[in-house]
């Protein structure tokens, strides 16, 4: 077979479809299905708009977050904590035993180990002058 190496800024979103489709179709063979599902949860004004949020998903058994953002006039009034309570009860209502965020700010890593979670690895200069803290916590159901 005779290959051509690319590299792109700019793939399409038919080519990232394809690769999470063959990856995940690897894993599947590989550990088994991951039974990826997408979790959010959404905080709304009165006029609806969203002024804090989760996005991540479930699978493997695990809830991981991926983003987290609460407005600027809502910080400091345990949002980000209430948002992790309702993801982490949906993770467990989905059959997860664990669950996983990372950031670079300080700030966020102590609100989340406040919540229960644990660092456990730390990588350097991720961006430069910071460190990007990957925390996971044991779920349960209660």
């Amino acid at each position: 077979m005779k290959t051509i190496l690319e590299t792109t800024a700019d793939p399409s979103p038919e080519e990232l479809a394809f690769l999470g489709e063959r990856l995940t179709a690897f894993n599947d063979s590989d550990v088994g299905a991951s039974r990826r599902k997408a979790l959010a949860v959404f905080v709304r004004d009165e006029e609806g708009n969203v002024v804090a949020g989760i996005s991540g998903y479930t699978a493997w058994g695990w809830l991981y977050v991926q983003w987290l953002w609460v407005d600027e006039r809502l910080r400091g009034q345990h949002m980000a904590g209430n948002m992790l309570e309702a993801a982490e009860r949906e993770a467990v209502a989905r059959g997860c035993h664990g669950a996983l965020i990372d950031t670079f700010n300080p700030k966020a890593a102590k609100a989340y180990e406040r919540q229960g979670y644990r660092p456990f690895g730390t990588l350097p200069d991720f961006p430069v002058g910071r460190s990007r803290i990957f925390l996971h916590k044991t779920l349960s159901a209660a």
